[in-house]
């Protein structure tokens, strides 16, 4: 009960009467005449940042507002509902807010519930997207457009707010643009999340949720470092969420100083094999073995395989051709190797055929919504402790180790995407609600809610809106290049990896755990109320 009974802090430039102040026209990151061929009512928008108003305005219009959680839960997705609730009732309490159920298809499906002030109140500062659930529809085609308007005019919508990562918020874009280009009065606003850490860029400093998943994976990691420093015998591969950044294991790895922690972008860039990565883990249970430590931790991302070059480009043809090829999925599990054998190039044939059967056999399963491949269900842990195992085995008969390695296995990712919410999250997340309301009483759409300068106190920070065209590109999705948001990697010249390259020698060698604990909500803000630290590097680089 106290937990809901904790008002989010809100930044002072939304209290009170706010204004909106311009910026200058914007740009794509990438791809500047495509994007804007495909975006024409909707790219070149202006920044837009929110001030205190010194008149008084008089009541707003009423409008009715429509709320959609697309994609995997968050932590504080709750809590961007409230503070929308909040932001639209206190523009004109006649206001109302719909949520659409179950994701993007609730709006397709005509699925929906008003969401009252007791519905509301329910849910504030709580984990999960139980209050409407969630759903992976992708909103990309006409009649998807046209079935949602349908109730969108009944309900006298005017506004929808998507609350999605990066593909979902792509979607919004999309929709944006449609309704624009039909002059048809709905706005459409997006709001960042995924505890990925992938959606990310100057004006959007971390997308909403990571700050507690991460807390939670560390404060998980940190519990198995101290059985481990207390058995002294184990071996732990813990693999974290993350598949197309490292950003997560990252954050662990600043929070909880492992004894490896791989970064695929690092792989990638250095061109590493996966006997090179094998390699490294070796070399650091065999240095410590020296020391008569046979225990340590290795945290691995869970989109590690597809950044080792190799395997990058195998999945990227494999991709390719499942996507052409349809009749793949009907057939036996060997006849289904020998086919894609038999259509892959001779590079990645031999790549293929390398692997694990089990791990080739991962590769081909069915793809995500995106047409990728499902890498959370690839065993990237048991495959590098087996190798591992293997390689030590050489080494000890060339009398080069003589160590003890018994390894165990873990993958941490559904215990942080519905945790209750951290302080900063819970605070954040109520205000890029409140925030976007401000965003529909300003007419926009097309844009996402931006809240900044988060590494200052919450009264400090800047709010606004970003054109979601500006953080496009063009990629190749299903075997067709497609206009996404481009995903933020780690930055191997960045503060962040800088600082955990700084170390991880040392953490390498010896034992220097750290235990964060659970996620305080009450206590000193100088525990309860910490950003990760990725952002505090990000920050304070000098």
């Amino acid at each position: 009960m106290q937990r809901a009974a904790y008002q989010p802090k809100l930044p002072a430039a939304l209290w009170g009467n706010v204004k909106a102040v311009m910026g200058a026209a914007t740009q794509s990151v990438a791809d500047q005449e495509e994007i804007k061929k495909l975006f024409p009512n909707t790219y070149g928008l202006p920044e837009l940042t929110f001030v205190k108003a010194d008149e008084a305005v008089a009541e707003n219009k009423v409008f009715n507002v429509g709320v959609i959680l697309s994609g995997g839960q968050a932590p504080g997705g709750h809590n961007v509902i409230s503070g929308l609730f909040d932001g639209v009732k206190a523009l004109n309490k006649e206001n109302r807010l719909y949520g659409f159920l179950m994701g993007p298809g609730g709006l397709v499906d005509h699925n929906y519930v008003e969401l009252t002030a007791e519905i509301i109140d329910e849910y504030r500062n709580t984990g999960g997207f139980d209050i409407i659930g969630s759903g992976r529809t992708k909103l990309e085609k006409p009649e998807q457009f046209e079935k949602g308007l349908e109730i969108l005019t009944k309900l006298n919508i005017s506004a929808v707010v998507i609350i999605g990562g990066d593909d979902s918020n792509t979607n919004a874009c999309v929709l944006a643009e449609y309704y624009k280009a039909k002059n048809v009065p709905v706005q459409v606003i997006g709001c960042p999340k995924t505890i990925d850490g992938d959606l990310k860029n100057e004006q959007i400093e971390t997308s909403f949720g990571f700050d507690t998943a991460t807390k939670v994976y560390s404060e998980v990691i940190g519990n198995i470092m101290r059985d481990c420093n207390s058995a002294k015998k184990y071996w732990h591969f813990i693999k974290l969420m993350g598949r197309s950044a490292s950003h997560i294991a990252l954050e662990c790895a600043l929070q909880t100083q492992p004894n490896v922690c791989i970064i695929s972008e690092e792989v990638e860039a250095k061109n590493l094999t996966l006997n090179q990565v094998v390699d490294q883990v070796a070399q650091v249970v065999v240095a410590r073995a020296e020391q008569g430590n046979n225990y340590g931790i290795v945290l691995i991302p869970e989109g590690l395989i597809e950044f080792i070059p190799a395997i990058k480009a195998l999945i990227a043809e494999l991709n390719d051709m499942l996507a052409h090829n349809p009749e793949f999925a009907a057939m036996e599990a060997a006849a289904q190797r020998d086919y894609v054998l038999s259509h892959l190039s001779p590079a990645n044939a031999e790549a293929f055929a390398s692997l694990p059967m089990g791990v080739a056999r991962q590769l081909t399963l069915d793809r995500d919504p995106h047409g990728n491949v499902q890498v959370s269900l690839i065993e990237t842990e048991k495959l590098l402790s087996e190798m591992v195992g293997k390689r030590l085995a050489q080494l000890k008969e060339e009398k080069k180790y003589n160590g003890k390695f018994s390894p165990l296995h873990h993958f941490f990712g559904y215990e942080g995407r519905c945790a209750a919410p951290s302080n900063f999250d819970a605070d954040y997340c109520y205000a890029l609600g409140f925030n976007a309301a401000q965003l529909i009483n300003c007419g926009c759409t097309g844009y996402m809610s931006s809240v900044r300068n988060l590494t200052k106190p919450s009264s400090e920070w800047i709010c606004g809106g970003i054109p979601i065209t500006m953080m496009m590109n063009i990629e190749r999705r299903h075997g067709e290049l497609k206009p996404v948001i481009k995903k933020a990697l780690v930055e191997l010249d960045g503060a962040p990896f800088k600082a955990f390259a700084a170390h991880r020698e040392e953490w390498a060698l010896n034992t220097c755990y750290i235990y964060p604990g659970p996620i305080q909500y009450f206590g000193p803000a100088e525990v309860c109320d910490q950003t990760t630290r990725t952002i505090f590097y990000e920050q304070n680089k000098d």
